[in-house]
């Protein structure tokens, strides 16, 4: 059986941190940023890890 190939699309959009959790940025922050509040913004601007049912789906994609 070949192996599995990485899921190219999600591989650059996220990262798999040394104690296994899946890192990624949050949405909504390309455009219409003046409607936002400050708070709002600065929230979006970190990121954050995935769930651990998203991270476990994702792992497979990622193949890791």
């Amino acid at each position: 059986m070949p192996k599995q190939k990485t899921h190219k699309g999600l591989s650059k959009r996220v990262k798999v941190t040394a104690s296994g959790k899946v890192k990624y940025k949050k949405s909504f922050t390309g455009h219409l940023m003046s409607s936002k509040s400050a708070k709002r913004k600065r929230a979006l601007s970190k990121s954050t890890t995935m769930t651990k049912a998203l991270a476990k789906t994702s792992k497979i994609f990622l193949c890791k």
